[in-house]
């Protein structure tokens, strides 16, 4: 056959490439420049605990590689190491499976250019190197240097979970509607009050507390609204009070739930005229404020009971800010385990160096009623009581390692043995029920397929 008539190489690669790329045994993933995933193989869908009909289309980022978040938390301009160093060799991370579960890979990956030059995206390779890193115990610590700090205004998130509300604080900050934050104790409610502060046009001007439960009904009013000389027992000189001292700025109200019904008058008059009255005077002084409400409590449950009032909950309401716990945003923890740790090391001088894999995988498994505060506060306990350079399961409270309840339906996938079932059943159903199929993908032997039906309690057919 004359040589000209021949299909060229190119066309023959193209007709076998989803045989090809389908047989390799490490993860394959194509994105395009704006690191949106535009193809992945079979290993890869199964390395990750996600369909592939699951990944395609969406960001590269899904999957939480330390290599990324790296980049972002150093104000890279670039959306990945990659497109900054134009490949990556051979590079240790860790990515998230979509069950919240942290994998150590090996990546390779380089950038995709036509003839001209010009960027289509990239291809990368992904090892699974978890039972390498676990076997030996000099790199069986934690890998706390591959996870970036993921910071936003002083509040630490790579998840799902917290992106959103990332974006919601950015819109809260340009506008001066009063925000309401909602959320558990401990999961950062201050904070989300200090960086809409931060990034509003107030931020020169002051950010007041006020803890709403901490003081009596008469003394947070002298707080609140200041009060004249001579209003009360021992009022020796006159005062101002919280909302004076914020002229200008904002003012947090947290524990707003606590508010008696006295007090929640004059807020919503704060609120409707921008004015106060001193304890004790009937003046009327005009405060430049942004108020920021936040409570634990379930606000709807007390309108119901008369205990607060609805006109005030529907001003303090104007923007709502629904703050995840700790258990919903497991990917998270990693990443305040970090900051926790490089502060108290730096703090303490101790000579931990990191945390082993056991000892992370309860931490990532509790389901923290306590939230990030108490998160912190076992960080601290370890550090005072751990003489070991690596933190290992016996070195964590007794809460911890007493826990038996899932924390929920999805973080008990990360179970062993739920894990190899739900793998079993995506390979099912990527192989369309083809049991052959599904053991090649998953890189066991049919006979273990059948295996595993059975231990799990499958229907064969």
């Amino acid at each position: 056959m004359n040589a000209s008539k021949k299909p060229p190489l190119g066309a023959k690669l193209e007709k076998y490439w989803e045989t090809i790329v389908g047989s390799i045994k490490d993860g394959v993933m194509i994105v395009d420049k704006e690191g949106c995933i535009v193809a992945v193989n079979p290993a890869l869908a199964n390395l990750t605990g996600y369909g592939e009909e699951e990944l395609i289309d969406r960001k590269c980022s899904v999957l939480n590689c330390s290599l990324f978040n790296l980049e972002r938390s150093q104000g890279g301009r670039h959306w990945c190491v990659l497109m900054r160093t134009g490949e990556v060799d051979s590079r240790r991370c860790t990515i998230m499976r979509k069950d919240g579960t942290f994998v150590h890979v090996l990546k390779n990956a380089s950038l995709l250019e036509d003839h001209d030059g010009t960027l289509l995206g990239a291809v990368e390779t992904i090892t699974d190197v978890t039972e390498m890193v676990q076997s030996n115990p000099r790199i069986a610590e934690f890998s706390l240097r591959t996870v970036s700090k993921g910071s936003f205004h002083g509040m630490l998130g790579i998840s799902d979970a917290m992106q959103p509300i990332f974006r919601i604080i950015e819109g809260a900050a340009r506008s001066e509607a009063p925000v309401l934050i909602l959320g558990e104790s401990g999961t950062g409610k201050e904070l989300v009050a200090r960086a809409i502060h931060q990034l509003s046009r107030r931020n020169k001007n002051p950010l007041v507390n006020v803890n709403c439960a901490a003081l009596t009904e008469s003394l947070l009013e002298s707080e609140l609204f200041g009060h004249v000389k001579g209003a009360f027992t021992g009022a020796h000189s006159d005062r101002i009070g919280r909302f004076e001292l914020a002229r200008g700025g904002s003012v947090f109200l947290d524990e707003i739930g606590d508010l008696s019904p006295s007090i929640q008058v004059k807020l919503l008059r704060v609120l409707e005229e921008k004015t106060i009255e001193r304890v004790g005077d009937s003046r009327s002084v005009h405060v430049d404020v942004r108020i920021i409400s936040a409570t634990n409590q379930d606000l709807r449950g007390l309108l119901e009971t008369g205990r607060f009032r609805k006109d005030l909950y529907f001003r303090i309401n104007t923007i709502p800010i629904n703050l995840p716990p700790l258990r919903e945003r497991i990917g998270d923890i990693p990443v305040l385990v970090e900051q926790f740790f490089e502060k108290l090391k730096t703090n303490t001088g101790s000579g931990i160096q990191g945390i082993e894999n056991g000892a992370m995988d309860i931490l990532l498994h509790y389901s923290w009623p306590g939230n990030v505060r108490e998160l912190k506060s076992v960080l601290a306990y370890i550090f005072a009581t751990c003489g070991d350079p690596l933190i290992q399961p016996v070195h964590l409270p007794s809460d911890l390692l007493g826990h038996k309840n899932p924390v929920s339906p999805r973080i008990a996938k990360s179970c062993k043995q739920e894990l190899k079932k739900q793998q079993l059943l995506d390979a099912l159903a990527q192989a369309r029920g083809n049991k052959s199929k599904a053991a090649q993908l998953l890189g066991i032997s049919r006979v273990t397929v059948w295996s595993r039906l059975k231990r799990y309690g499958l229907s064969q057919d």
